[in-house]
């Protein structure tokens, strides 16, 4: 049999002759007894129980605060990456640049180089044609000559 308080409180026992009768005293007081130490065992499953949840809520801060600093670490790190790849990739493009400007260069150079023998070919072609058209001409000149002087011996 449980006791609430309020049953306690409201608890009358029989008078006898010197007092409370001592059968119903007993029997309330154990009634007592068991229903205080149903809540007391209670009290402490309870305790006991509050103590395990602390322990899980003080382990899922801990596992918390691990996630909070790894993500801070990992987010720094990935920063960190995304800096390291584009302080690379600007090394990258830079030397592109310079390999495109030295290609350009060298691709001028050749091409002034190409264009200058282009033009030394054509005036050697040119004299050469001269030469060939004063060749013919000056045959031409000596047959007409030899031809006027077999023209007058004849």
């Amino acid at each position: 049999m449980s006791f609430t308080p309020v049953e306690i409180r409201h608890v009358r026992f029989e008078r006898a002759l010197l007092g409370y009768r001592r059968g119903a005293v007993d029997h309330s007081l154990a009634g007592i007894a068991a229903s205080f130490e149903g809540v007391w065992q209670e009290r402490l499953d309870l305790a006991e129980r509050v103590e395990q949840l602390e322990q899980e809520v003080a382990h899922h801060r801990e596992v918390e605060e691990l996630l909070r600093t790894t993500l801070v670490s990992a987010e720094r790190v990935s920063k960190d990456v995304r800096e390291e790849a584009k302080r690379e990739a600007q090394m990258i493009l830079d030397q592109a640049h310079r390999e495109a400007r030295a290609i350009t260069s060298e691709a001028r150079r050749e091409r002034e180089r190409l264009l200058a023998e282009a033009r030394r070919i054509r005036t050697l072609l040119t004299a050469a044609l001269d030469a060939v058209g004063d060749a013919e001409d000056a045959e031409r000149r000596v047959a007409e000559t030899g031809q006027a002087r077999r023209a007058e011996a004849a």
